[in-house]
């Protein structure tokens, strides 16, 4: 993408409103404009994020065998009002009537309709276990929207469902949503720590939210040191053993108080097991294998994907901008013409453009009639992960200049071996 044809807003003062350093820089990067409180637009650059964030966790749950389906964004009050939350799960919730006097609502989370949608096709024991998820976006009506979309009213929410014939099957569909979670954050350079946690309007039995490590988080995570050694292929029941919450482990032993660390964090998404809390509201039943009756199993999966956007910002940032992982920057490598206008220049920075278009390397092609340090200064504030810059001092050598944006290492490369520095250096 050529920048001189892109809808790039950056801005070089910082927004007097925003308190957050993701808030912050989300405006001042160009990827989100505000339209009233708790409401953004994405913007193209921000676009490019989320759509990065979505096929990432597509592709996980595409490995975990996990079923992609999509639900409205409107819902019939009648589900819930079949469920019993109607009436309990408070002002959050946006009611809408419609012409015909029929009472919507602007779904802030889908266990009565997806468990409608199971009613209506799974009735034998045989279809059991499912697992089933969509992204889509979601409202709540919050009474102080604050931090940008860290805790926004609308936002782009992955969920997913379960359903279960046995307890053991239940547990199994838990432990393989923990570690499809612990996976898709690894994969985006992310410590995530799954924590007990209350499970609220949701309900259940058991909840965990899962917690990004940042030094600006909004909460204090209490959790054993054990946690910093585990990686997601390690079992998920030693995930769920070690003690982690937002609530200080009250014990008076000295071996527990010192194996235990606290540090500020973020909660990046939130699982919850219900078993048949909701089938058995809504009369959801399925025929066992010794023709009785039984209310499915259920459980609820879900990651805040515009909430990550501010997450992965607030964990990986410095002073000059954004710092995104590779695998979910909104382009890979920064194209910078330093002297737009000069033949040379122009010349060598328009072939390695098409030679990396060529392979399909997401490219932001700064071809601007701008001064070089405002170039590099948008470059650094939108935090793309490789940099490389054309200028006459290298140009004449047929050379450019390569920068990590993470490290801030730099290299002098030919333009000959640019392309296995590329082949070496990216995983694209």
């Amino acid at each position: 993408m050529r920048l001189s044809r892109y809808f790039l807003p950056t801005l070089r003062e910082q927004p007097a409103d925003a308190v957050m350093v993701s808030h912050q820089l989300m405006l001042r990067a160009g990827l989100i404009t505000q339209e009233t409180a708790g409401i953004y637009s994405w913007l193209p650059l921000g676009l490019r994020v989320l759509q990065k964030i979505e096929a990432l966790i597509r592709r996980q749950h595409e490995a975990f065998g996990i079923t992609e389906m999509l639900m409205p964004t409107l819902q019939p009050s009648e589900l819930w009002q079949e469920s019993g939350r109607y009436d309990n799960y408070g002002e959050e919730m946006l009611r809408i009537t419609d012409r015909h006097q029929r009472t919507l609502i602007y779904g802030p989370t889908n266990e009565e309709m997806i468990t409608a949608i199971a009613k209506r096709f799974i009735t034998s024991y045989k279809q059991l276990p499912q697992l089933l998820y969509h992204i889509q976006w979601k409202f709540r009506d919050e009474i102080r929207p604050r931090f940008g979309v860290m805790r926004g009213r609308e936002f782009l929410m992955k969920d997913a469902y379960s359903f279960a014939l046995t307890q053991d099957q239940a547990t199994e569909q838990y432990e393989t949503m923990l570690r499809c979670y612990l996976a898709i954050f690894a994969s985006m350079g992310l410590k995530a720590i799954p924590a007990q946690a209350p499970s609220g309007p949701i309900g259940g039995t058991m909840s965990h939210e899962f917690h990004i490590l940042a030094d600006s988080g909004e909460s204090t995570l209490f959790y054993h040191q054990e946690h910093d050694q585990l990686t997601p292929d390690d079992d998920p029941k030693r995930h769920l053993a070690l003690y982690a919450c937002e609530e200080e482990l009250h014990d008076d032993t000295k071996a527990s108080r010192e194996n235990i660390i606290k540090k500020r964090a973020i909660e990046a998404g939130h699982i919850f097991y219900f078993g048949d809390q909701y089938s058995r509201a809504m009369n959801f039943t399925i025929t066992t294998p010794d023709g009785k009756t039984m209310h499915p199993l259920m459980g609820s999966y879900g990651i805040g994907i515009s909430r990550l956007v501010a997450a992965l910002i607030e964990a990986s940032h410095d002073a000059n901008g954004i710092i995104w992982h590779s695998s979910i920057a909104p382009f890979t490598v920064a194209l910078i013409n330093v002297k737009q206008g000069d033949a040379q220049c122009d010349e060598l920075s328009d072939a390695i453009y098409q030679n990396l278009q060529s392979r399909a390397i997401d490219t932001l092609y700064d071809d601007r009639a701008m001064r070089a340090g405002v170039k590099f200064a948008d470059m650094d504030l939108i935090g793309i992960p490789l940099h490389i810059t054309v200028g006459p001092r290298y140009a004449q050598d047929n050379s450019v200049e390569v920068k990590w944006r993470a490290s801030g290492t730099t290299a002098i490369c030919s333009v000959e071996s640019l392309g296995d520095y590329l082949n070496e250096h990216l995983s694209c």
